[in-house]
């Protein structure tokens, strides 16, 4: 009786873990424990620092007025807005003072309007707000011989003038002319196609106004007013990629449309320009 009873003493305590035997004992130290505390187990290895993020190279452009000034260099933009934002800053304007902008040349030259893409060696030129002057016009015709644009900002401006229509013979209207009101209400903030459509349903044989502001010139660009050429219009992108700029969203840099891209896109444009009278590769 004494001996089961000492079992069961024995059993009972090893049950409450004030007492256990030997083979217990070492397979609890294995894992680092004792009865009075911790066994220090091997320090860590270091672990390799994070690799940093992948960062995308800064895109530097240079730029100038148009009409004349230092170069700057501008950065940090993703869509046409903040171009003009980032100019303004580096002249000391008002963004609201930019007309438009032209790649590799400070000449008014439509052909090297700046769209939705930059080639990544660009040159920009940003025209400013030159002379504001008002003509009267009066509809012989159902079309005017205009073909309307915008700086994707909220100036629509003249992109070019047919050869012997109503605003050709007003040798005041130029190319590169922003058209700031229609008979007094204010068109900034329109784009050009809304444009378009107002000069559209102006009635024949009824005078209008055109209030419109020209780029600033300089004196080696004050003679003849500027025709579009009739060669084919095409970006003008000196290396391998463009940043296209978006209204939405982040600018990418993506490879130079194909000669068949480009071909197809002048071919929609010209048919937009024939019956809408409005030019805009990026629709």
């Amino acid at each position: 009786m004494q001996k089961d009873s000492g079992k069961k003493c024995e059993a009972g305590l090893m049950q409450d873990g004030d007492a256990m035997s030997p083979q217990t004992q070492d397979s609890k130290s294995s894992t680092g424990e004792e009865e009075g505390g911790v066994v220090p187990s091997a320090p860590p290895l270091p672990t390799s620092p994070p690799s940093p993020p992948c960062q995308r190279p800064k895109l530097i452009f240079h730029t100038q007025l148009a009409h004349g000034s230092p170069t700057g260099r501008i950065h940090g933009f993703t869509n046409v807005k903040e171009l003009y934002a980032k100019i303004a800053e580096v002249f000391n304007i008002s963004p609201s003072e930019i007309l438009f902008c032209t790649l590799n040349s400070h000449k008014v030259d439509m052909q090297k309007l700046l769209g939705g893409q930059i080639g990544l060696e660009d040159f920009i030129f940003a025209h400013i707000r030159g002379e504001t002057k008002e003509v009267e016009v009066t509809k012989t015709e159902d079309a005017l011989g205009l073909t309307i644009t915008d700086n994707g900002a909220g100036y629509a401006f003249i992109k070019r003038i047919k050869e012997g229509s109503t605003i050709d013979r007003l040798k005041n209207v130029c190319v590169g002319d922003h058209i700031e009101a229609i008979n007094d209400q204010s068109i900034v903030g329109c784009r050009h196609y809304e444009v378009a459509k107002m000069l559209k349903e102006q009635p024949r044989g009824e005078p209008f106004t055109l209030r419109l502001v020209g780029p600033k010139k300089a004196f080696d660009m004050i003679g003849q007013r500027t025709r579009a050429p009739k060669s084919s219009e095409g970006k003008m992108v000196s290396g391998k990629e463009t940043l296209r700029l978006r209204s939405k969203g982040t600018a990418t840099v993506q490879e130079v449309p194909s000669e068949f891209e480009e071909k197809a896109i002048k071919k929609v444009d010209d048919l937009l320009e024939s019956y809408m009278g409005i030019r805009d590769p990026e629709l």
